[in-house]
């Protein structure tokens, strides 16, 4: 056998190593993902429906299949996880197994039911909401923090949050909670206590100022009036409490503009006009900046207020009720020629 011929076989030999071992180095480290993007792998998810949802993400998913076997992936963990363009099989199949995952943003307000509540996480986590309906109302839970019910929804303080996408109710819950025991610091504790006011019942009371004005500015105001108002023994005569009730009778996407007289008469704990103090619960989930206007509400006589048909959002106050009487005739009338009858 010649050189010439063992140095062509041995040459041969070498390219077709080379472009073995290349081929298999590109499979494992070279580029593999092909856009940035979240992946999402529920509990139930298995290696094939894990293929599947990677498939848009890759240049070749068969390449991550074979990466995976050699590496014995074979049990997704489930998460969120931030897939970034030009990861390697290698580095996709690390990431997966290790359940390194990204944590997801969860934001919520204007929830007025633990029902509304418990839908509105249910769009941004796995977690369904029945589950968390379960756990917020879980008896020994409720009865371990004093609340029930209606009361826990308290514990929801509009804010954004994070969490890991796969994160269970129970432990979502707990997260609240904890949340919600650091908002309550010595400082807004003792402020309640100067108000002769429970947590309770300053989130109730900030759930009805919040339903009255959208105005920042009103808020410390409104509070204001209503703190009068309990502090006279007066009943608060506050219409968001009666659309409350009107709307736990004909349900929630019943729509109220307008609180007639027959409504006053409504039999329920929430109707403040029926009823002296606050009623059971909120009626409405409050944010914080109305829950701080409660605490921190201004000191002034005001007693009545109305709509302001000259500033639209806007109310008047008044001291007396003459006063009232005449801005709430002008309201009516207002409310009159618009056609508003309910």
């Amino acid at each position: 056998m010649s050189r010439k011929f063992i140095y062509i076989i041995t040459t041969v030999l070498f390219i077709t190593v080379l472009a073995i071992g290349l081929n298999f180095y590109f499979k494992i480290f070279g580029n593999s993902t092909i856009k940035h993007g979240d992946l999402y792998i529920t509990s139930t998810d298995d290696f094939n429906s894990l293929s599947k949802k990677l498939n848009p993400f890759v240049k070749d998913i068969s390449n991550f299949i074979w990466v995976a076997n050699k590496k014995n992936f074979k049990t997704p963990k489930s998460g969120r996880y931030v897939i970034k363009e030009n990861m390697s099989n290698n580095e996709l199949v690390n990431l997966l197994r290790s359940g390194n995952q990204t944590p997801v943003k969860v934001s919520f307000n204007n929830q007025n039911t633990l029902y509304d509540f418990a839908g509105r996480i249910a769009e941004q986590l796995e977690v369904d909401s029945l589950a968390i309906l379960h756990s917020f109302t879980n008896q020994t839970f409720l009865k371990q923090n004093d609340f029930n019910n209606k009361t826990v929804l308290q514990i929801c303080l509009p804010n954004t949050y994070e969490f890991y996408w796969n994160v269970s109710a129970d432990n979502f819950r707990e997260k609240l909670l904890k949340n919600y025991k650091t908002f309550w610091n010595t400082n807004r504790i003792q402020k309640a206590k100067k108000l002769n006011l429970t947590k309770n019942e300053v989130i109730t009371l900030a759930s009805i100022v919040q339903k009255e004005t959208a105005k920042r500015e009103e808020r410390p105001i409104v509070a204001g009036l209503y703190l009068n108002r309990l502090q006279k023994g007066w009943p608060l005569q506050a219409d968001p409490t009666i659309i409350y009730a009107i709307k736990e009778g004909k349900g929630r996407d019943y729509i109220v503009k307008r609180v007639l007289k027959t409504d006053l008469e409504i039999n329920s704990p929430y109707n403040t006009y029926k009823y002296r103090g606050l009623p059971p619960s909120q009626i409405a989930m409050p944010d914080i900046n109305t829950i701080d206007a409660v605490l921190n509400a201004e000191n002034h006589n005001y007693y009545y207020m109305c709509a302001d048909i000259d500033r639209i959002g806007y109310h008047k106050f008044a001291k007396s009720l003459a006063q009232h009487n005449r801005n709430a005739a002008k309201y009516q009338n207002w409310l009159n020629k618009q056609g508003i009858r309910r």
